[in-house]
């Protein structure tokens, strides 16, 4: 009797000490759909790297090449990256719906949500300038998840690209309803902690390859959460930007190349990381 309680006492010991000892990485691939490079991109760190989950954009341009790819790989967790703005200079969308109070006077999404001092103001650059109508947010989002839905019935997760869900309490509280009614969760748990990377400052594929590996090196035990752009530097991918002078594909090479690369896949294996995905986070 003894013996069987000593055993039952260390498995549980073994349990527990192995559970606060475990690290969990859930890797977020966003934006699938706006450009060709990113979709290809975004499904090249699925089948060869780290990437778990993948956002997609329904307004975007190249959603239905991204509806296709997504549909041979059907392991690729994918949540609905729910869209109020169209970033980039020279690759714009539109709502889905008809959406006056959401779009610039030439009817496209405007580019950010928040004024900043990096653009002019009213002069369309920004959502909160417009006296946005909660029924019209209300009927985009609603078509955004129907659509997504429709063609790609196992999406699991809502998401948001520019953080357009806080623009404004009304839209807070709208997201969270069709959340639920949906039965898409969008929040993730508070335990989970941000592995923060800074992608936009390297200069060159090994710095950024070494530097993520000495992040996998440093994680305790806990859970944490990647999320990033992967990309291609293609001429399509270089002639898109929010201001001249970026260099947007090739940070979003930069991500592809980290989050297939044999170093990082190494040191995962090493410290035996355990890669998720947010639709079996959010279960």
């Amino acid at each position: 009797m003894k013996k069987c309680i000593f055993i039952t006492l260390l498995l549980v010991q073994q349990f527990i000490f192995g559970q606060k000892n475990t690290i969990e990485l859930i890797v977020r691939a966003d934006d699938i759909g706006f450009c060709h490079a990113v979709n290809e991109a975004c499904i090249k760190t699925y089948k060869q790297g780290i990437a778990k989950s993948v956002e997609i954009l329904v307004p975007s341009p190249w959603f239905m090449e991204s509806v296709m790819m997504l549909k041979d790989n059907p392991g690729f967790d994918v949540g609905i990256h729910l869209c109020l703005t169209s970033e980039w200079v020279n690759l714009k969308w539109r709502p889905m719906t008809h959406a006056v109070s959401l779009t610039n006077s030439d009817g496209y999404f405007c580019p950010f949500v928040w004024v900043n001092d990096g653009f002019p103001k009213n002069q369309g650059y920004f959502l909160l300038e417009n006296k946005v109508e909660i029924v019209e947010v209300e009927k985009e989002f609603r078509t955004q998840i129907e659509t997504a839905r429709k063609y790609l019935p196992t999406v699991s997760h809502l998401s948001a690209h520019m953080g357009c869900i806080d623009a404004n309490e009304e839209i807070k509280a709208l997201i969270l309803r069709l959340s639920k009614e949906y039965n898409l969760p969008i929040n993730m748990p508070e335990d989970i902690k941000w592995l923060n990377w800074g992608i936009s400052d390297e200069k060159d594929k090994k710095t950024a390859i070494n530097r993520f590996v000495e992040k996998l090196k440093a994680l305790q035990s806990g859970r944490y959460m990647c999320v990033e752009h992967p990309g291609f530097y293609t001429d399509e991918m270089r002639s898109i930007y929010t201001k001249k002078g970026e260099n947007v594909a090739l940070q979003r090479q930069f991500v592809t190349d980290v989050w297939t690369s044999p170093e990082v896949m190494k040191v995962i294996k090493d410290k035996k990381i355990k890669l998720l995905s947010v639709g079996e986070v959010l279960k």
